[in-house]
């Protein structure tokens, strides 16, 4: 099972807002190289993501270790 995604996509750009995404590079001037779950991949600003929270499900199966 693969790691669930780490942020979220803020921005209507290609009809991605909301989809989970992962950071495979920063680069300057606040950019970043994001991949999307279908295997997409875009440079965008930081500001277009944010961090992804973990559902109520998952923050309780983290809590009992």
């Amino acid at each position: 099972m693969t790691a669930p995604l780490s942020y979220i996509f803020r921005w209507d750009r290609q009809n991605r807002k909301g989809q989970p995404c992962e950071v495979l590079a920063r680069g300057t001037m606040n950019s970043c190289l994001v991949r999307f779950a279908d295997g997409y991949r875009m440079v965008t600003s930081r500001n277009a993501i944010m961090k992804n929270k973990p559902t109520t499900s998952q923050a309780g199966e983290s809590s009992h270790a």
